[in-house]
């Protein structure tokens, strides 16, 4: 995967998108997007913001940090500046298509679960209380 291959597959995807390639703002449907590359250092990340944090309880914190382990799956939720993030990264070079049309619907999934199932697929995977509940 390089920049002008990523930028081919955005524009396929995107409903909107602007800025240049390693820079990019897009939206698919109703979610914001933000996709920001480093071909010299391979990385690459897809994120989109979710809330403010000082919008956020304890208790929001809490199911975002155990999502992270259980559902967001290749997606996790975090907290930059001032806002919390739905974020996806991976080196560049590695990227395939499939990663990238996957990297958005989770991203997308994640910010729509948040506040509720807070998840990115419909895989999950259990904790401790879950295996307690099924043994007991």
């Amino acid at each position: 995967m390089n920049n002008t291959r990523l930028d081919k597959i955005l524009r396929f995807i995107a409903d909107q998108i602007e800025g240049p390639k390693g820079n990019w703002h897009f939206v698919v449907q109703d979610i914001q997007f933000i996709c920001l590359t480093d071909e010299l250092h391979n990385r690459m990340r897809i994120i989109s913001p979710i809330i403010e944090h000082k919008d956020m309880s304890k208790d929001d914190y809490y199911r975002c940090m155990k999502a992270n382990f259980h559902s967001a799956i290749d997606v996790k939720y975090a907290v930059s500046g001032k806002v919390l993030w739905a974020v996806f990264m991976h080196p560049l070079k590695e990227l395939t298509t499939p990663q990238v049309e996957d990297a958005i619907h989770q991203v997308f999934t994640a910010v729509k679960t948040y506040g509720t199932s807070y998840s990115s697929l419909n895989l999950y995977f259990p904790t401790d209380e879950d295996r307690k509940r099924y043994l007991n």
